[in-house]
């Protein structure tokens, strides 16, 4: 693995990922229900612009997955789709240990999802370090994943 480019905030994180998908055609993110679904919001959300189909797959539900739509609330998930697609995202809460989600099963959603695309780009959006941490890298064939680090402060004022 090489560093490829350093940004900061989610703002940085965001653009990173604008980049990486700019030839994709469909894109669908792969996420816990709940706590990876705003991501997947957020990251479409720089989308909005573009003709890009996105979708989000709960878990590993693949016959429940949404089409992620622009609205006047900003990107939400919409109607029943196919998620297949030529990119897929995979949300770093999918490797947290607490959500008994093995890497083979992960592994066996990304074919199913590329299944029938020529062009197939494997990206991870984690917080520290959690697909490496979990051994994912070695099991995942990832093209990229934007590795983001969290510091907070809790302010008195």
């Amino acid at each position: 693995m090489k560093v490829v480019n350093t940004s900061k905030g989610i703002g940085g994180q965001l653009t990173e990922l604008r980049k990486l998908v700019e030839v994709s055609e469909k894109i669908t993110f792969v996420g816990n229900a709940g706590f990876c679904t705003p991501f997947a919001e957020l990251m479409a959300f720089v989308l909005r612009k573009t003709d890009k189909q996105m979708a989000f797959i709960p878990d590993l539900r693949f016959d429940d997955a949404r089409s992620i739509v622009p609205t006047p609330h900003g990107m939400q998930l919409g109607d029943s789709t196919d998620p297949r697609a030529d990119t897929i995202v995979l949300l770093g809460g999918l490797a947290m240990p607490k959500t008994g989600i093995e890497v083979e099963q992960m592994r066996e959603m990304v074919e199913k999802v590329l299944d029938s695309s020529e062009k197939k780009l494997i990206i991870g959006v984690c917080f520290q370090s959690v697909f490496q941490k979990m051994n994912w890298v070695e099991v995942i064939d990832f093209d990229y994943i934007i590795d983001a680090d969290l510091t907070n402060q809790l302010l008195e004022i």
